[in-house]
């Protein structure tokens, strides 16, 4: 019986600390250590003053078919692409052209589905990045083909692919994430130091996690918390009083004492959090139906709108769409999932601009990989290189940032006839996002080990150019 009740005991904490997702019991730690970063580099942190920015990271799990997203429109590169493509090809019609300030003498445009991010584009406030992927050092298809240069752990696999965009580490597997590295510099910038500034509304991922830090979780209605703390239901009252009357003794064992401390501090963090999202009036901004990534969105602009009441100046957002592995069946599919991230950017943006916030605010996608070129019969398979989007008042908008490879089968930019090599090292994409949030130049290499291969961190321009530093 004893035994049955420590094992209560013990999930009893786990879960609690795992729903409340940080605690206080870490915030001495974090301190110390952001102390230390901001000792390296104190001027560029404190130059920043009390400004507020937020990064929202989109992951589209499973492998965007990101050569249907951004497409080639002009005649000689489409012809190129609907040989390619064959059966999964976008009519030429349909396509939905876009005018990059910088061209190359393409024309390129969007999936049908993206006509608000056509908008969002011609409008200056969205840009692409393309051939975009994970690489340990500069890549070509004749070094890959020979051995004669590393490649990323796992290469083409869903596991691997997506750990690494998330961990910026494709050398290796680990389990701490750029945005927990980023964190654990800059969280002492927020005057809350009882909640973390990174805050999932897709549980535990690692992109979130640090060394100390981890996501505080909450749902698309809100805080988490202790299920059915504060509840007026007979049962939940029951637990309410049980658990106040836990949380109010002093007790004599120093360790029940902590572990009760760390709880009621973080049940209080989490009382808090939830009554300053409750004081957020609605917006005016009209949420999509049936929409879970704009229904993400929505939690993550009522907490950027409780930003003052928190006590945040530094906010780290991570939210996702699944099922983007189309193996079949991918032109329905794919368009499906398309239409959702449409409508959940227009709907986030507008938003943004009512709060008055779009340029303190940049959304950013990744996913695991883009697809095969060629179709397996109703689909595509797991490939490298794709695109990816930034969305935001500090973006450089209206650019297609990068190099768009020729789709043609076997150029000198893919692999089996079929793979996309990327031209762009993901490390360059976190890279110039972690300096527009502040993280001075001189931190990147111990959040980026691999940085160096692809960017001079001694350098006075960033390494792709798309954000705006001032």
């Amino acid at each position: 019986m004893t035994k049955h009740k420590n094992i209560s005991r013990r999930k009893f904490i786990g879960d609690s600390c795992a729903a409340l997702g940080y605690t206080t019991l870490f915030s001495s730690l974090i301190n110390l250590k952001a102390m230390a970063a901001s000792a390296m580099d104190n001027s560029s942190l404190i130059s920043l003053g009390g400004d507020y920015k937020a990064m929202v990271c989109v992951l589209l799990g499973g492998g965007n078919d990101s050569y249907n997203m951004l497409i080639p429109k002009g005649n000689a590169e489409y012809n190129e692409y609907a040989i390619t493509r064959s059966n999964l090809a976008i009519p030429q019609n349909d396509i939905l052209q876009i005018n990059p300030n910088t061209s190359d003498g393409r024309t390129f445009g969007l999936h049908p589905a993206l006509k608000d991010m056509q908008q969002l584009f011609e409008s200056g406030n969205l840009a692409f990045l393309s051939n975009v992927g994970t690489l340990i050092e500069p890549s070509t298809k004749t070094q890959i083909d020979s051995g004669s240069i590393r490649t990323p752990l796992g290469l083409f696999s869903h596991a691997d692919q997506v750990q690494q965009w998330q961990t910026g580490r494709p050398s290796e597997r680990t389990n701490t994430g750029w945005g927990g590295r980023i964190a654990e510099l800059v969280q002492s910038m927020n005057a809350n130091q009882d909640i973390s500034m990174n805050i999932s509304l897709k549980g535990s991922n690692i992109f979130q996690r640090g060394d100390i830090i981890t996501p505080y979780s909450i749902s698309n209605n809100g805080s988490i918390g202790i299920n059915g703390f504060g509840k007026s239901g007979h049962f939940d009252a029951l637990k309410t009083a049980a658990l106040n009357s836990m949380l109010e003794r002093d007790y004599q064992d120093v360790f029940k004492n902590a572990y009760k401390n760390t709880i009621k501090t973080s049940n209080d963090a989490n009382i808090g959090f939830q009554t300053a999202l409750d004081g957020v009036m609605e917006f005016n901004a009209i949420l999509p139906e049936a929409n879970e990534l704009a229904a993400q969105f929505r939690m993550v602009a009522k907490t950027i709108a409780s930003r003052d009441t928190l006590g945040f100046s530094r906010q780290i957002f991570f939210v996702q769409l699944d099922t983007w592995d189309h193996h079949d069946e991918l032109l329905v599919n794919h368009a499906n999932q398309l239409t959702q991230v449409n409508q959940a950017l227009k709907y986030f943006n507008d938003v943004m601009l009512e709060l008055n916030l779009n340029d303190c605010v940049t959304t950013f996608s990744i996913s695991d990989f883009a697809r095969t070129l060629t179709s397996n019969g109703n689909g595509t398979d797991h490939a490298w290189g794709g695109n990816a989007f930034m969305m935001g008042g500090a973006v450089k908008g209206k650019e297609i940032y990068g190099s768009y490879p020729n789709l043609a089968i076997n150029k000198n930019v893919n692999i089996n006839g079929n793979i996309i090599v990327p031209t762009t090292a993901a490390d360059s994409y976190m890279a110039e996002l972690a300096l527009w949030f502040g993280v001075p130049a001189s931190e990147l290499e111990t959040i980026f080990p691999n940085i160096s291969n692809f960017y001079n961190t001694n350098s006075n321009v960033p390494p792709l150019g798309f954000m705006n530093m001032s």
